[in-house]
């Protein structure tokens, strides 16, 4: 059994930072990639940030420049900096291994004075 376990979301003010982590344990072979979604109400799920087994991220135009991605072992990690309204959402973490996706339950962000 595969389980992700995601936190750090919470309530911040706009130009804040968060840092949110995503622990995977169980049997999960050969990761290929691990990655960040968020999707805000109304809103498609879109990939802001991915880390691949070689170490090297991408980020998607919503999280470049602004969010960080890491990775120790299973665990990864979304450093987002310079917060905004727009960046409220639910994030949700994937790892992407042996075939397989597997899913978290997701952390709410929300920026809001």
């Amino acid at each position: 059994q595969v389980q992700l376990v995601e936190s750090g979301g919470g309530l911040v003010q706009p130009g804040g930072s968060l840092t949110l982590s995503c622990a995977a344990s169980g049997r999960i072979f050969n990761i290929d990639a691990m990655s960040w979604y968020r999707q805000a109400p109304g809103k498609q799920r879109e990939l802001v940030a991915l880390i691949a087994s070689t170490n090297i991220p991408h980020y998607p135009d919503s999280g470049k420049g602004r969010f960080t991605i890491s990775r120790d072992k299973n665990t990864v990690y979304l450093r987002m900096n310079s917060l905004k309204p727009e960046d409220a959402a639910v994030y949700c973490c994937k790892v992407s291994g042996g075939g397989k996706g597997y899913w978290g339950q997701g952390t709410q962000v929300t920026v809001s004075s």
